[in-house]
């Protein structure tokens, strides 16, 4: 009985792309669809790139030198200075059962993705190249030195959620603006902005997350706060309830505060006409929101499961976004009533300009070995 001959890939690489995203990020599955067309298609390729540079980094069957090796390369892929097939072929197979299949797959398509950024105007390639090189740079440069002892310094977070999180809201200002003459028009006051709203998603994931984190053998939270109320993160049990950890928490949920504060005046700054991008915004801001809420309400959490926002609560912020993202003045009194009770620590949201540099080995990280 002959077999079957194998069939032939027919979808076009930005069909694949979008059939790829709803299995790598629901997130965004959800949020990029609400952008602009030809936006949507350039948002959803730079994701996916910045997919790939996760999954390099968080697979644990890689050696940190052989991260730091396909990391650099894979950043070469982008620039157009290094082939991706080749790229492609050498390292999916090293990728363990660990990483999902639909990431080992993407990592597999690499060439599928890159030829997108390859027919992009030069200003768009030029963000999309800088945020890869800028994370590829900064993420493994602190996941390498990462341990339970956490960051020294809130000064060291901050670093950290920019090479992770700011600068891709970098990337999504430049893509924005170059494609929409109305967004650009505010372009200096959202570049500004762009990294301080990435780290109130960001943050907002930490806090989340720091129970799942430590399990793994790393902490993100600068010991610089816990230290002041007598606690040390290398023995911090889960389940936390004493006034001393309430105080931490309360600090850096304000900060984060902050952070979503300024990133709803990011949003405000895109024209009202451009409802599409706003709501892209306004969705990620309103479930980091109510996130927020969650950890403040019940701070001795020990999973991230416990302070996850329901699907209904999903579903309002969609609804409420769709319905008030033409009105500033309604957006705002949502975002007061939904912060309602949260501490708040104001942030300048201002941010020098990063440019790619060689990793250099910090003081706040603890060493590799």
């Amino acid at each position: 009985m002959s077999r079957a001959a194998p069939q032939r890939e027919t979808r076009s690489d930005t069909d694949y792309q979008s059939d790829i995203l709803v299995h790598v990020s629901r997130t965004f599955a959800l949020t990029i669809p609400e952008l602009p067309a030809g936006l949507r298609q350039t948002v959803t390729c730079a994701y996916l790139l910045c997919r790939i540079a996760d999954t390099i980094e968080d697979e644990p069957a890689l050696a940190a030198e052989d991260k730091r090796r396909y990391l650099a390369q894979f950043s070469a892929v982008v620039g157009a200075q290094a082939d991706p097939a080749q790229l492609a072929a050498e390292l999916t197979p090293r990728l363990s059962d660990r990483t999902l299949a639909h990431e080992r797959e993407l990592v597999g398509n690499l060439s599928r993705v890159v030829s997108s950024v390859r027919r992009m105007e030069r200003r768009e390639q030029a963000a999309i190249q800088r945020c890869i090189e800028v994370m590829c740079d900064g993420m493994h440069h602190f996941q390498r030195n990462a341990s339970l002892r956490g960051l020294n310094r809130l000064a060291d977070l901050d670093s950290y959620c920019y090479h992770v999180a700011g600068v891709v809201g970098e990337m999504l200002t430049e893509l924005f603006c170059a494609q929409l003459p109305a967004v650009q028009q505010q372009a200096t006051a959202l570049r500004r902005l762009a990294p301080s709203f990435g780290q109130g998603l960001q943050m907002t994931n930490i806090l989340k997350d720091m129970w799942e984190d430590r399990s793994r053998g790393a902490c993100w939270l600068p010991r610089e706060i816990f230290e002041r109320h007598g606690l040390n993160l290398e023995r911090l049990p889960a389940g936390q309830h004493g006034p001393g950890f309430r105080d931490c928490l309360q600090e850096l949920i304000g900060i984060a505060h902050g952070h979503l504060r300024n990133a709803l005046a990011y949003t405000l700054l895109i024209p009202p006409t451009q409802s599409g991008i706003r709501r892209f915004c306004l969705w990620s801001i309103g479930l980091a929101l109510l996130t927020l809420r969650k950890i403040n309400h019940n701070p001795g959490f020990t999973a991230g499961a416990q302070v996850k926002v329901s699907r209904r609560a999903v579903m309002l912020v969609r609804t409420l976004s769709n319905l008030s993202a033409r009105s500033d003045h309604v957006l705002r009194g949502l975002f007061a009533a939904a912060a309602r009770g949260l501490p708040l620590i104001a942030q300048s949201g201002v941010r020098d300009r990063v440019e790619p540099q060689p990793p250099r080995t910090p003081t706040h990280c603890a060493p590799s070995g």
